[in-house]
């Protein structure tokens, strides 16, 4: 099966296109999707349809920040669900605590962990969507945040693991810095900031919308948690465990053609989310521990630490030397040598 999106997600991107002045019907035209099936509430759309609309948008008229300049233009109420779920909660943490519970109803791969437990806050984004989607999510939440508290919310600063192609566009939009190519996508702010209270709390309003949204989580296919499911087997498997496909869907109870099947319909793949796997375990061994380098390629299943090099240089775009030193794990005298953390070449 080919990965799909969800067509009412779809028609909020065409809208958006539109409102920056893209003609709507011939980038649908030219992708060959029916402008009727947007409207359908159960439909979904192939994403290699969704690709042809934003390529055919590029190439009419290219523009950066695509995902930023499309979260710009998205009313609340867009994703009506969700969107009343988060604006009729008291105050902008308990609708960002709404966000995270109830995202999953919104068909981006994408989960939220709050930090709040730390002061400054920070609103951790994590997923698959890649650029585009991390640029359009952490912008549309920053900019509804500070309609729903009449301007007074502000955001410290803004993280994403990319370089965007106009930092200081974003920066504009948002209104706060950027920090680009860092370890984690999401938001800052501070504590007097997450307690603001929303201008259209409703908690009767909210107790409606929470049944409704529960109903809907309850109905929602088994597979359409099946990332979050292979995340969860490959996070115990990462050091040292069996991280083969065949494995990992025995351990789901399931085949390996249907769990690949049920990954490309959520817009994922299993080598994605194995290279992600190793990522975020890569990031914790080097920044919280003082295991040699060495250890930590082996430990991720690398045969050879030139390897693990390479691979944590796609990643992040520096070598995990220079991860580690920025994150301030020092290594003991005795954990190793200096030629163990020699940079691979």
């Amino acid at each position: 099966m080919a990965p799909t999106q969800a067509a009412s997600d779809m028609r909020v991107f065409v809208e958006a296109l539109a409102r920056l002045g893209f003609d709507a019907d011939a980038l649908l035209a030219a992708a060959g999707i029916p402008r009727a099936d947007l409207d359908d509430p159960d439909g979904r759309i192939p994403c290699a349809s969704v690709d042809a609309i934003f390529g055919h948008a590029m190439r009419q008229r290219p523009i950066k920040n695509l995902g930023a300049r499309i979260a710009a233009v998205t009313p609340i109420g867009a994703f009506p669900m969700i969107d009343y779920l988060v604006v009729t909660s008291d105050s902008v943490g308990a609708g960002l605590k709404q966000l995270a519970r109830y995202h999953r109803l919104v068909g981006v791969p994408i989960q939220l962990h709050l930090h709040d437990d730390e002061d400054p806050v920070r609103i951790v984004f994590d997923g698959l969507p890649g650029a585009f989607g991390f640029e359009f999510e952490i912008t549309l939440c920053a900019l509804h945040l500070r309609t729903e508290t009449d301007g007074r919310f502000k955001v410290q600063h803004v993280s994403f693991t990319h370089r965007p192609d106009d930092s200081s566009e974003i920066e504009r939009i948002v209104g706060s810095r950027v920090e680009v190519e860092g370890a984690w996508n999401g938001l800052v702010v501070t504590r007097d900031a997450w307690e603001l209270p929303f201008r259209r709390r409703d908690p009767i309003l909210r107790r409606v919308l929470e049944d409704q949204a529960n109903a809907m989580l309850a109905r929602l296919p088994a597979e359409r948690g099946m990332t979050l499911e292979v995340r969860r087997a490959l996070t115990s498997r990462v050091a040292g465990g069996e991280m083969r496909i065949d494995a990992v869907a025995r351990a789901l109870a399931t085949s390996v053609r249907s769990l690949q099947r049920q990954l490309a319909d959520e817009g994922a793949s299993y080598q994605e989310l194995v290279n992600l796997a190793r990522r975020d375990a890569a990031e914790r061994y080097l920044a919280k521990t003082s295991l040699p380098i060495a250890e930590v390629a082996y430990l991720l299943g690398y045969a050879e630490p030139a390897a693990f090099h390479r691979a944590f240089k796609r990643w992040r775009r520096e070598t995990p030397q220079t991860f580690r030193r920025r994150h301030g794990q020092q290594r003991s005298p005795s954990a190793t040598s200096p030629e163990t953390d020699r940079p691979a070449s």
